[in-house]
């Protein structure tokens, strides 16, 4: 069984759909819901599936063999998914969880990622540049925003009258049916590391 941890910054409508894919699960469980605000309401949705959670600061994220090394150490965790989580991952965690961390981006990647482009920027960032596509792309974690290898993508329309609000509810929709069973694909080959050697 590999254990799964989700980094999130936000609402965390994917961190749930994700928490309820795995409920029934042989291969994975979400071990750990980690995020970088108090206010995120991902932390709420967490603590209903009976997942624990913890708020980390800038310095502890940043630090290796600090307090999130040490969490994910405790919580024996095999796999990271990041589900609207806004920083940088640090070199200290991409390389102990080298293979082992994947993002989901609301757009086509390479077109409209890197650093400030999330959520409503990107929707927007698309409809301006008059694209007739956009969807989701789930990617491997490295030390740069939004450049790891493609795992998978999904397309969708973008339509003459779209806003960005119409747009990001079509990409929710790709991401809630799709970012769950990619996970558990891409964990089905994969078998527990020794944190205690990989977080320091």
């Amino acid at each position: 069984m590999i254990n799964i941890a989700i980094f999130a910054s936000g609402s965390g409508t994917n961190a749930e759909a994700i928490m309820r894919h795995f409920e029934g699960s042989t291969r994975g469980r979400v071990a750990l819901l980690l995020s970088n605000r108090e206010d995120a309401y991902a932390l709420k949705r967490a603590e209903g599936f009976g997942v624990p959670t913890a708020v980390f600061t800038r310095e502890e994220f940043g630090e290796p063999g600090g307090r999130v090394a040490s969490l994910l150490q405790e919580h024996g965790i095999d796999f990271i998914v990041l589900a609207g989580f806004l920083w940088l991952v640090p070199h200290y965690l991409t390389d102990a969880y080298a293979g082992r961390i994947v993002n989901i981006h609301p757009a086509l990647l390479p077109k409209f990622g890197g650093r400030g482009m999330y959520g409503d920027r990107v929707h927007r960032a698309v409809i301006e540049a008059g694209e007739r596509e956009s969807g989701i792309t789930i990617h491997w974690v490295n030390e740069r925003y939004d450049s790891g290898d493609t795992i998978f993508q999904a397309t969708v329309a973008v339509d003459a009258d779209d806003t960005a609000d119409t747009l990001a509810a079509k990409i929710h929709v790709l991401e809630h049916r799709h970012f769950p069973t990619v996970i558990e694909e891409t964990i089905a080959g994969l078998s527990p590391i020794d944190t205690k050697q990989n977080t320091k």
